[in-house]
């Protein structure tokens, strides 16, 4: 019995320490396996945040580099009819960041009206130099807000409606004294025929006006006008006279129509604008020639339509 025992004993201890002997092994690879999980899950990881670190010092090399704030002073008139009660002109200074916006004037201002004084009016439209609404005087000079550029520098600038005319508030002028006289020139195309159709002499059909290549050229210089009144506006004899003074713009226009081939009222043209204050006010100052911002020579239009009278 005692020998029984003691077998059983020793059989009992030997498996206890199989089992052990098992368990530490599983316990053991467990560890290795986790560790090596681990180690690959910190792989990866770096290698997402070096790939991250690379994506970013990519798109930072290819961004461009923002430009340093350049804060420039712009002095504008301003002045409004519907204060109450009534104020003198005056001008204010705004503040802008220069190189936090487009290189025009036109932008400089529609940045003013959006993000400091929507209260500012002006004109614009096209703003690309064709349309002519946002003239004005700038820096002394007339012409375009869309075509003068913002010069970079500390010098303030100084904005002002175009000079000698009525202002209607702030930086709008009123154009109805200018729209007036160009329309006294009848600025259209002419025919003796009732209708102001080009008949055909034979079959009594409209057709179109023909022109030849030569006499289309004439009108070059004079065609390109946009009725901006740069030049007009720059004038001191149409600043003393403008209510008789038809004014560089209206003048060329009108001999453009007078050097058209195509129209028949050359004589009666020219006859509406010989006239001591219409016409011969021009004393070739030449100041519309310097501003006007299509580059054309008003002054000289003027002198060709005074030598087709004389």
């Amino acid at each position: 019995v005692s020998l029984a025992a003691n077998m059983l004993s020793s059989s009992m201890m030997s498996l206890r320490g199989g089992i052990l002997s098992h368990a530490s092994s599983s316990f053991f690879r467990s560890i290795v396996v986790r560790s090596a999980a681990s180690s690959s899950a910190a792989s990866a990881s770096a290698a997402s945040a070096s790939s991250a670190a690379a994506a970013s010092a990519s798109a930072s090399s290819s961004s461009p580099a923002m430009k340093p704030v350049l804060e420039k002073e712009f002095h504008i008139y301003r002045w409004s009819p519907e204060k109450e009660p009534p104020e003198k002109p005056y001008m204010q200074t705004y503040k802008v960041d220069v190189n936090s916006c487009g290189p025009m004037m036109l932008d400089v201002l529609l940045k003013i009206k959006d993000e400091q004084d929507p209260s500012l009016a002006l004109r614009r439209s096209c703003r690309e130099g064709i349309c002519g609404s946002c003239a004005m005087n700038i820096d002394g000079k007339n012409g375009l807000a869309c075509l003068t550029k913002v010069e970079k520098d500390m010098a303030p600038t100084r904005v002002a409606p175009l000079p000698h005319m009525f202002v209607v508030k702030d930086l709008v002028v009123d154009m109805s004294n200018f729209y007036a006289q160009y329309k006294s020139i009848e600025p259209w195309l002419k025919t003796k025929n009732d209708d102001y159709r080009h008949v055909d002499a034979e079959t009594g059909e409209a057709k179109e006006y023909l022109q030849s290549k030569d006499d289309r050229l004439k009108l070059d210089g004079m065609y390109e006008c946009i009725l901006c009144a740069c030049c007009s506006t720059s004038c001191p004899s149409y600043w003393w006279n403008s209510d008789k003074y038809l004014g560089p713009a209206v003048l060329l226009q009108a001999y453009k129509w007078i050097s058209d081939s195509r129209d028949q009222f050359t004589d009666e043209r020219l006859k509406a604008v010989d006239d001591a204050f219409k016409l011969y006010r021009c004393h070739t100052i030449m100041n519309c020639a310097k501003v006007c911002p299509k580059g054309l020579n008003p002054g000289l239009g003027i002198q060709k339509l005074k030598s087709q009278l004389h």
